[in-house]
């Protein structure tokens, strides 16, 4: 099946489709931005919840909102065959990747965690070139390896840096997590060029839904829900309707437009956000070694999508 980015929308002249996707680029830092945010609010969570148990309140939640707000607005609904596909493909990018994520952030740093999801863009070009599906030039790649350096450099840092809390089973997990969404991005580019992103997000979302009705169930009946401060309940607020509805929607509109690989480039500033909140909120101070890293994933990230919007050789 076809995964390569989909041709600029009929605007005339690609003159006039350039801002069309310049306007995509800010909503996807938006995104970038939202989901840093989000590793540090799970962390702090994570110290009063089961991480299982978040996980089991937020997802089906997401999964609700999001088919909900189909129905009501009338959108068109996909087709049987496609609801079980996206169910079932939910099940891995919203269930899988969901319990690796957040058991592996609760045994890693804050910054460990977000360069290690990081690396996904490098899993998702790596498994479009061995389909076929993905093709990119040589400065392109270039800004691939560059923000694979950074990611590198910072997690190197971070693993040598005294009274850390990560942990060989976090980091593990981690790229369990990476590998997981990358899967997910690459495969569920078939359908967000025909099926709403309400609808996309929302049946996923169920998949994931019935993966915690599995694992995070036991969590949820054994949590003191009445324990937890306001706080831990704003963080469950943000991480469900912020960072899976707004967030997943916008994604799902990024990756229709760019495609997977230059979509999920833009995890690469997850990082940068989730340092800064964690250096504020949990007294993670960031180091050299995460300093250099960051400057390299930037620099990676703006060589790698620049180029995009060079004309072709004829």
């Amino acid at each position: 099946m076809a995964v390569s980015a989909p041709p600029l929308p009929d605007t005339g002249s690609p003159a006039a489709a350039t801002p069309v996707r310049w306007h995509t680029d800010v909503l996807m830092v938006l995104v970038a931005t939202i989901w840093g945010v989000n590793f540090p609010v799970l962390k702090y969570a994570a110290r009063f919840i089961s991480p299982l148990a978040i996980n089991g309140f937020r997802i089906p939640i997401a999964a609700g909102a999001q088919l909900a707000m189909a129905r009501g607005m009338n959108l068109p609904r996909p087709s049987a065959r496609d609801v079980r596909s996206m169910i079932v493909l939910g099940m891995l990018g919203n269930g899988i990747y969901q319990v690796f994520f957040i058991l592996g952030l609760v045994r890693a740093r804050v910054a460990t965690a977000a360069l290690i999801i990081a690396a996904t863009p490098a899993f998702v070009a790596v498994l479009g070139r061995l389909r076929g599906t993905e093709h990119l030039n040589r400065v392109q790649w270039a800004g691939v390896v560059m923000q694979i350096l950074g990611c590198s450099t910072v997690a190197f840092g971070a693993m040598r840096s005294r009274g850390g809390e990560d942990t060989v089973l976090g980091v593990v997990l981690l790229l369990g997590a990476a590998f997981s969404w990358s899967i997910y991005a690459v495969s569920l580019k078939r359908y967000s060029d025909h099926v709403a992103p309400w609808y996309l997000g929302g049946y996923t979302m169920l998949g994931g839904a019935i993966v915690m009705a599995v694992v995070g169930v036991p969590a949820i009946m054994s949590t003191n829900w009445s324990a937890a401060p306001w706080g831990v309940w704003l963080a469950l607020m943000y991480a469900t309707f912020i960072a899976m509805v707004i967030a997943y929607l916008l994604y799902y509109r990024g990756l229709k437009i760019l495609g997977p690989t230059r979509t999920s480039m833009y995890s690469n500033l997850q990082p940068l956000v989730a340092m800064g909140l964690a250096w504020l909120m949990l007294h993670e101070s960031p180091t050299v070694a995460q300093t250099t890293g960051a400057a390299l994933i930037v620099g990676g990230l703006l060589l790698a999508r620049l180029q995009i919007f060079e004309p072709a050789e004829p």
